[in-house]
């Protein structure tokens, strides 16, 4: 929807379409939908869910046996957003390293985006 052409709305870091592709394979799912919502203190947040099922409007990117779909309301806010999956001594877990966010709040869960760009979503 937002994309450009040859040019794909997200990238995918080898280690999490590895991740992807399990989660995938784990209970044979159609891949993972992400987009943003309103919520957490910095206005936005990331989520994740599993997906039985492409919807039509979702703009699929698929690297390395993972496919990630992007929900139509969330195309905008994701686009040249690379995703990756991080392992600590504390935590793991996907990493979305996005140029849109303006703000993120100190845990790293909650974002903001550019006024210009929250009010036309």
């Amino acid at each position: 929807m937002f994309g450009i052409p040859g040019k794909q709305a997200v990238t995918i870091t080898d280690r999490a379409a590895t991740q992807i592709a399990r989660l995938m394979a784990k209970d044979g799912h159609q891949g993972l939908r992400i987009g943003v919502k309103k919520g957490g203190c910095a206005g936005m947040e990331y989520t994740m869910d599993y997906v039985t099922e492409v919807d039509p409007h979702d703009e699929v990117v698929e690297e390395n046996g993972a496919r990630v779909m992007i929900a139509p309301m969330a195309q905008m806010f994701l686009f040249g957003t690379e995703i990756d999956y991080e392992i600590n001594l504390l935590e793991a877990g996907f990493r979305f390293n996005n140029p849109n966010v303006t703000e993120a709040c100190g845990c790293g869960e909650s974002i903001k985006f550019d006024d210009a760009l929250s009010q036309n979503g």
